[in-house]
């Protein structure tokens, strides 16, 4: 009798929880209990933004090799590579002249063993751990392999992540790209850095710095130029992409030796000073090297030096990229903490080892005091750290009331985009039609744009939730 009366309870439970709930919620849950229809939900849902994707890591290895194939480009056939012609035919067309061990890369449209083998080679797909090579490794190897045939496509590249993004109903993306370091390097070899930010930038001629600065400005400025005309903005021909509005993340190489990690993150302040397109900077590359772990907090003090100098510039830092056995102990406790506290990051990338941190629980809690937002990628958690399910932190900083939202990281390198980061995080983490929804406004409040800018798209982030949550009232077809 007692067995029926709380069968019969559950069931008047559940019966209100249902009422409760709002058509769109319930249509999520419907199709929660089927991928492919959870999938199809979860595309036209309005996302808001990605705050952390690196630019050549979000192209698909198709797009390296289409690229590749129609320029002065060859092909490693034993390391399964591309690598720089060493000239050009006086043909018409011209075509590249490779040297010896190589052919040219449009020789891979034509043998389709060289056109896969080259996409599992930049790309974690068909990829299985083996003893010395795990998906760490393999993921991080990629971009020295792809690197040769990126050059010059800057601009496409982000044709690409903007027509991505359009598609799965996304309206900003903040992108990480690091610019032609010739000039900064220059710079590098001059400067005397002893780990005084100010004593080590008067020291360089303001010229030789204005020449970098505007270089890496002007890079910038043909990129963004390259991608609007190859959308069309502002014509009748425009394409849906032009909608997507793009920002630029400074991308710092933090393994490199400390003078150079200067100059880069002096040109980044300078530029994210000044330059509306260029919003911030980020560090970047494994964070568990032997040099990214013994110049870790000599960077952040770094950081925080040119924080005060250039207030105005914002700061997100990768930090906490790291799970146990990669490194030991001692170098999970106090990355996420002296990104924020000695370098003022506004919001940190990955974050997984947030638990093994000194006073986890107390850090939480100032993250969650100072509105520091992580940038949550789940596919590269698991693909590089092997972190995955119950054993990510995205449920402590939840708890925590820790200000998250879902990002790709490198979509292309991983084969994913960002609804399959939203497609995770409901079946993987178990969140709520609300809790997605929730963290996609997250990701505009804590962009980068401009007070103007942002208010802008959040107002058009909530026509764009109320336009999809009508049509299930309606049961009208969603556009």
């Amino acid at each position: 009798m007692r067995l029926r009366s709380l069968a019969a309870l559950s069931m008047i439970v559940c019966a209100f929880a249902h009422a409760q709930s709002t058509p769109v919620e319930r249509a999520f849950n419907a199709a929660k209990k089927n991928p492919p229809a959870l999938r199809a939900f979860l595309v036209q849902m309005p996302k808001g933004g990605d705050l952390h994707i690196h630019l050549t890591g979000a192209i698909y290895a198709e797009s390296f090799i289409d690229a590749a194939a129609h320029s002065m480009v060859c092909v490693d056939r034993t390391t399964i590579t591309f690598a720089p012609a060493k000239g050009s035919t006086r043909s018409i067309p011209p075509l590249p002249v490779c040297g010896e061990g190589l052919i040219p890369a449009s020789a891979a449209l034509h043998d389709q063993k060289l056109y896969d083998a080259l996409i599992d080679s930049f790309s974690m797909r068909t990829f299985v751990p083996t003893s010395g090579t795990s998906g760490h490794d393999q993921f991080f190897a990629t971009f020295d392999k792809f690197s040769a045939g990126g050059r010059g496509h800057s601009g496409r590249w982000v044709d690409e992540v903007a027509a991505r993004a359009a598609s799965q109903n996304e309206q900003y993306v903040e992108i990480m790209n690091t610019p032609d370091l010739s000039r900064i390097l220059g710079i590098a070899s001059k400067v005397n850095y002893t780990g005084d930010v100010a004593t080590a930038k008067a020291s360089i001629d303001p010229q030789v710095l204005k020449d970098a600065v505007e270089t890496a400005r002007n890079e910038f400025s043909a990129t963004d130029a390259d991608r609007l005309q190859r959308e069309h903005c502002g014509t009748p021909e425009a394409t849906p992409a032009c909608k997507v509005q793009v920002r630029y993340l400074f991308q710092v190489l933090r393994a490199l030796p400390m003078p150079a990690v200067f100059a880069q993150t002096l040109v980044a302040f300078e530029l994210a000073s000044t330059d509306s397109r260029v919003v911030g900077l980020n560090y970047v590359q494994p964070e568990d090297t032997f040099a990214s772990m013994s110049q870790y907090s000599d960077e952040m003090k770094m950081v925080g030096q040119f924080h005060a100098l250039y207030p105005k510039a914002h700061i997100s830092l990768h930090a906490g990229e790291l799970a146990m056995g990669m490194v030991p102990p001692d170098g999970l406790r106090f990355h996420i903490r002296e990104a924020v506290e000695v370098a003022h990051a506004e919001r940190i990338g990955h974050g997984v080892d947030v638990m093994y941190e000194d006073d986890a629980k107390g850090l939480l809690a100032e993250l969650a005091a100072k509105h520091v937002m992580v940038e949550i990628n789940l596919t590269s958690n698991d693909g590089i750290l092997g972190v995955v399910g119950k054993n990510h932190p995205l449920a402590s900083y939840r708890a925590a009331h820790v200000p998250v939202a879902l990002s790709t990281d490198d979509e292309g390198v991983s084969r994913s985009d960002i609804t399959n980061e939203y497609l995770r995080g409901a079946l993987e983490q178990d969140l709520s039609y609300t809790d997605l929804r929730t963290m996609a406004r997250t990701s505009l409040e804590h962009s980068f744009l401009s007070e103007s800018d942002k208010a802008a798209a959040l107002a058009e982030f909530d026509r764009r939730v109320k336009a999809f949550e009508v049509t299930f009232n309606t049961g009208a077809k969603r556009k």
